[in-house]
């Protein structure tokens, strides 16, 4: 039975593809780079530095100034060209009232997570909210996972993740829990089933069966 659920932020809970796509692509202009806001929407959840070394061949130095340049245009304009996905509040104080324990795990700078749970009302449904700290760079999955696990006592047996891509999935095999995917995410075509999670729901609406089944 399911008593703690952990949530991914970017494509789970909140559509932030907008923000983070036009200032990656604003990073991207200042080193002579460019793309289209289409091919940048996998900039959207995994650890920017990763992403930018994975996607353009660049050295960590190089991906670590494009995610400065990216957050140069993120904190003042980008953070709020987003908002959470229909029905998730909703869903949220549903699954509050049937009493499990709710925390955020996302690679996103801890303190921007906050303000926009804030800034949405949400921020009272979850017990943990566990991002990337400052000066730590960007934390891979596993890791802000295996801290929210820790924050919230959780035992693994009763414990899942629900994110939106591989990484997810990745990062809760890792930590030894399940992973629901959300099908209205920000991963490309058969990316879910490849990453094997144990489940992909279409609809706040089905996660919340599952979630109390």
């Amino acid at each position: 039975m399911i008593q703690t659920v952990l949530f991914d932020f970017d494509g789970t809970l909140f559509d932030t593809v907008e923000g983070i796509t036009k200032c990656v692509q604003y990073a991207l202009q200042k080193h002579g780079m460019d793309a289209p806001l289409s091919a940048l929407r996998c900039f959207a959840g995994p650890p920017l530095v990763e992403k930018f070394m994975e996607v353009y061949g660049v050295d960590q130095t190089l991906a670590e100034e494009l995610v400065a340049d990216y957050r140069e245009r993120y904190v003042p304009i980008g953070i709020y060209e987003s908002a959470p996905f229909p029905d998730v509040g909703a869903m949220l104080a549903r699954l509050r009232t049937a009493g499990l324990k709710l925390g955020i795990a996302t690679s996103k700078p801890q303190y921007m997570a906050e303000f926009l749970l804030n800034r949405a009302g949400l921020r009272a449904f979850f017990d943990v909210v566990v991002g990337s700290r400052p000066g730590k760079g960007d934390d891979r999955k596993w890791q802000v996972v295996q801290r929210a696990m820790q924050q919230c006592a959780a035992d693994p047996a009763s414990t899942v993740l629900v994110g939106d891509t591989k990484y997810d999935a990745a990062g809760a095999d890792q930590c030894g829990i399940a992973c629901i995917g959300v099908a209205w995410g920000y991963a490309a075509p058969g990316e879910l089933a490849s990453a094997g999670v144990l489940q992909i729901v279409h609809t706040c609406e089905e996660l919340e069966a599952v979630l109390l089944s």
